[in-house]
């Protein structure tokens, strides 16, 4: 047991006999630091650099250095934060398994024992990303999306249940079930944990607080639980799970103190989306936020949560709040053991970390208010969460953006009418790409009523199909609402928002209103807790007359798995060119994210997604104008439906208690029989099968050796791609639907497989060949090297020969990367600031590798992005303050060359890229190398991290 400081001391858990900390309160008694002063989140992370400290991983003067953490200038040095426990979800969590399995068989043929490759950390994988929305609007749909689901990723789970058995430490949690966020928050976060270990020849535990990473960006969710924990890549949680400490340098932290209480009519949403844009404008961008204050501690758990979930929407690594009773009594609620929530309370106490922290007691970097009584109802939209919008706004700025020209971030219709709209006709109508895969929609349809306009569901009736899309005549155009969703982690784990749309559905339902046939409803919770209250309360009936019936439980439209629109709607979106409008309370709205037809995209409360699929459009004042016309014919508005926070907190009381979360949160594999019946192999390597079109062995140890290359100056490169501002990882890293047009598409067809079966890039991510196709592919993103354009375009222009064409051919840029790998020519990308803003996404980085993109040369770069691609061996650069491929008018003509690359680099040192142009000139800039800590030094000489890890594991043997 490590105790460089003497900190070792004994603490009651709770359970009546002594056990053991690492008390930081000692340190201060030693003179270390002044730990008192120190943000809470800080103490957490020194708390596991202390316990951690063994001389060589953790070092003392690492200890010292984050003991005296300066909130003004935080040290430039590297923290080894050693994390107690990673989850996962299945996008993101397959590949990641792929990874793992892949460093078996290669510890295999360099005559190993594979099972040296094993977690090291208690690692969760809960399957939450998979399901789609093909059916709904029906009392079946979930049953034929599980059973879609289950058809569809077949192979992905057989795999993932040998990943179950090969691994010791590896707990899944099947689909179905829940979201992983709201999953971690209900029932896998435990608050504080222990760990065996002698002491004077005594077993005994040693406790310490609850900390992770994940491979989601929204893993900060947790931190509304007084959790530390953030997303990262999946290789980097990789390197984790295999021992190694996630660096991450030396954070300033952002105190945020709340004041007041929010204003009836108010949401947790509403908050949220305001601290969104004003967090977003104080560019809080790798830093850590915590907040505090007599606000801080009036909002409920659910409600801090929402705003821990939104913190790479803001760009903050983590959105924390710090342990109180309120934390203590949600873990009671949620089912937690007594003595659990006593040894979390204890322990926090024990440390001097309890309460929430009062203004002038912590140190930090900078301190900003906010007056909770001051937030507004709003929404976001509709490309970026941050863009917030007041309520009454919306309808003014759709229509100004609609009319704005497309450079400026609007959508070029000029002179544009909005009282234009296009008749449809939907009765009986054949579902999209042909038949459903896995699903004869005729014989669905005979099993099931054919009702015109929301049929209100009999419960009498056991419908044994359902038609996955409506049937009426609707009349669309612009700021149509064509997709309406209540789902994502962010609000379907909170109650009250949940609560409060079921209200608002029966106050429509009894007025007699209903949603036009056009609009996509669904309804996907983050856990079947949502169900259970939903269900007790009466209000899940209302919800489905509206046609927001359980359609699964899982990451659905906020991520794109929304499933397909009416083929009658697609063709009028593309023959009249239509900004259409989805609702979504959701996280996400990048371009292209929710659904590749629809345009604009607004984030918003569960109850206002209701009411806006009630009022079919957002170019209107829901605060004024109003929603429809109810039985009677009178004008019915919002004011008329809105819950009061009484009604709202009635329910709840009614609702939930600990005994669900128990009851709902045990025996998983006995709740879903479609998950006993998936076959899978055993033993502790994989058996590849290259017929599989899911699970492709990566090519990252190929002609693997004990001994990494030199690091080389990077000579006579071509750009694959050159981009502006926020360049999103959605646009980057393959997501969504497969296009049968686009490469990943034409080589599935090539393999024999339907366009109807192509499923998601998603659901392929453990296929190397299907998502180095679909890097850069996305439907959306804009290459300046083909100007006018739009989608995975570029211009191939070879090797640089007299005379050649300087414009060069265009092509997809995965065909231009594979002629430029023939051609023995490395590649770059150039972009604008903020690139890799968004998801966690580790083929962003993996699919730019193996494209054979050496170096990323960017105005600024998002956290995660930036350490994933150095732990993909690709060299992060950025340039100058005020130079840019605009600034040097580059064209993607040049050639470029990055000099003063060699072993003997450090972080943050100035490189030169030198540019030859066609005509024969030639510049050079400086850059600065974007490589932040010298463990990440080490990463990229030895080609990325997954290599740096094996072959340290290969020297141990």
């Amino acid at each position: 047991m490590n105790n460089e400081f003497n900190t070792l001391q004994k603490f009651d858990a709770g359970k009546g006999h002594a056990d053991f900390i690492h008390a930081l309160p000692e340190l201060e008694k030693q003179g270390v630091g002044k730990i008192s002063r120190l943000p809470i989140s800080i103490r957490i992370v020194l708390e596991s650099v202390l316990r951690n400290c063994d001389g060589k991983k953790v070092r003392r003067k690492d200890v010292e250095m984050l003991a005296n953490w300066n909130a003004k200038k935080p040290a430039n040095e590297e923290i080894p934060f050693v994390v107690a426990r990673i989850v996962l979800q299945d996008f993101t969590g397959v590949p990641l398994v792929v990874d793992l399995a892949a460093m078996r068989s290669a510890v295999k043929r360099l005559g190993g024992d594979p099972k040296i490759i094993e977690p090291l950390v208690p690692v969760d994988l809960v399957v939450d990303h998979s399901v789609q929305v093909d059916f709904f609007g029906s009392a079946a749909a979930l049953r034929l999306n599980l059973e879609m689901e289950f058809k569809r990723n077949r192979e992905r789970y057989q795999f993932l249940k040998w990943g179950q058995q090969a691994f010791k430490t590896f707990q899944l949690i099947p689909p179905g079930i829940g979201i992983v966020h709201q999953v971690n928050l209900e029932y896998l976060a435990k608050g504080v944990l222990a760990s065996q270990f002698e002491i004077s020849n005594l077993k005994s535990q040693i406790y310490f607080p609850d900390t992770l990473v994940g491979t989601d960006s929204h893993t900060t969710m947790i931190n509304g639980l007084g959790v530390v924990g953030w997303g990262v890549g999946g290789i980097e949680a990789e390197a984790g799970m295999l021992g190694q400490p996630v660096y991450f340098l030396t954070p300033e932290v952002v105190g945020v103190h709340l004041t007041g209480k929010l204003r009836e009519g108010v949401t947790a949403t509403d908050l949220v989306l305001h601290i969104t844009q004003m967090l977003r404008a104080q560019k809080v961008v790798g830093k850590f936020v915590e907040f505090y204050g007599e606000g801080a501690a009036s909002l409920p758990v659910p409600d801090r949560a929402t705003i821990g979930n939104m913190s790479p929407e803001y760009g903050a690594t983590i959105g924390y709040f710090p342990v109180d009773q309120e934390s203590v009594n949600y873990l009671r609620a949620t089912g937690r053991s007594d003595e659990q929530c006593a040894a979390f309370e204890n322990y926090f106490r024990a440390q001097k970390m309890f309460g929430m922290p009062r203004r002038g007691e912590i140190d930090y970097s900078v301190d900003l208010q906010l007056d909770l009584g001051q937030v507004q109802p709003g929404v976001a939209g509709p490309k970026r969460p941050q863009d917030r919008i007041n309520l009454p706004d919306l309808g003014h700025t759709f229509r100004s953006l609609l009319q704005q020209p497309i450079k400026d971030g609007g959508y070029g219709k000029e002179n544009v009418d909005l009282s234009t709209r296009h008749l449809v006709q939907l009765n009986g109508s054949a579902p999209h790409d042909g038949d459903m895969p896995g699903i004869d929609p005729g014989e669905e349809r005979n099993k099931a009523e054919m009702v015109t306009n929301r049929p209100t569901p009999d419960p009498a009736k056991d419908l044994q199909g359902a038609d996955p899309f409506h049937h009426g005549e609707s009349k669309i155009g612009h700021g149509s609402v064509l997709i309406a969703a209540i789902t994502s982690c962010t609000n379907t784990s909170n109650p009250s928002v949940m609560l409060a749309a079921g209200l608002l559905a029966k106050k429509a339902v009894e007025r007699g209103l209903r949603v036009d046939p056009a609009v996509k409803t669904s309804l996907a919770p983050g856990s079947r807790v949502v169900s259970d209250y939903l269900t007790k309360t009466g209000l899940q009936t209302y919800l489905d007359q509206l046609g927001f019936n359980l359609v699964g439980y899982g990451c659905t439209t906020c991520i794109g798995n929304s499933g397909p629109l009416h083929p009658k709607i697609e063709k009028a979106i593309h023959d009249h060119d239509l900004v259409a409008a989805s609702v979504l309370s959701g996280n996400r709205n990048f371009e292209a994210r929710v659904h590749q037809n629809i345009k604009a995209n607004f984030l918003m409360s569960p109850p206002l997604v209701v009411a806006f699929a009630l009022a079919g459009r957002v170019d209107l004042d829901l605060t004024k104008e109003p929603i429809g016309k109810d039985k009677d014919g009178k004008e019915t508005f919002l004011r008329d439906l809105w819950p009061s926070l009484t009604e709202v907190r009635d329910a709840m009381q009614s609702a939930l208690t600990p005994e669900v979360f128990r009851r709902l949160y045990r025996d998983f594999a006995d709740q879903n029989p479609k998950w006993n019946e998936i076959p899978s192999s055993t033993g502790d390597i994989y058996q590849w099968d290259e017929k599989s079109d899911y699970i492709h062995e990566p090519p990252f140890f190929e002609d693997f050796s004990m001994k990494p290359g030199k690091i080389e100056n990077i000579v006579g490169a071509r750009a694959l791609g050159i981009f502006g501002d926020s360049v999103t990882t959605d646009h980057i890293s393959p997501a969504g639907a497969i296009k049968a047009s686009s490469p990943a598409g034409q080589y599935l067809i090539s393999r024999g497989i339907e366009p109807a079966d192509f499923n998601s890039y998603g659901s392929r991510r453990g296929n190397d060949l299907v998502m180095t196709r679909g890097t850069f592919a996305n439907v959306r993103i804009k290459n300046l090297m083909v100007p006018g354009t739009e989608g995975g375009v570029t211009r191939y222009l070879g090797k640089p020969r007299q005379g050649a064409d300087a414009t060069g051919e265009q092509m997809s840029i995965y065909d231009a990367a594979m002629k430029y790998q023939k051609d023995n020519m490395p590649l770059v990308i150039l972009a604008g600031t903020e690139y890799g803003t968004g998801s966690s996404r580790d083929w962003a980085a993996k699919g730019t590798r193996l494209l054979g993109v050496k170096a990323v040369v960017a105005s600024s770069f998002e956290r995660i992005h930036r350490s994933n691609l150095v732990g993909m061996g690709v060299l992060p650069l950025q340039f100058a303050e005020g130079t840019n491929a605009q600034t040097l008018k580059l064209d993607g003509s040049e050639l470029f060359s990055i000099t003063g690359l060699s072993d003997a680099i450090e972080p943050g040192m100035t490189l030169t890229l030198k540019i030859e142009r066609a005509d024969g000139r030639s510049d050079s800039v400086p850059v600065s190398l974007r490589i932040d800590t010298p463990i990440e030094i080490d990463y990229y000489r030895h080609g990325g991290i997954l290599q740096f890890v094996l072959r340290q594991l290969l020297a141990k043997k």
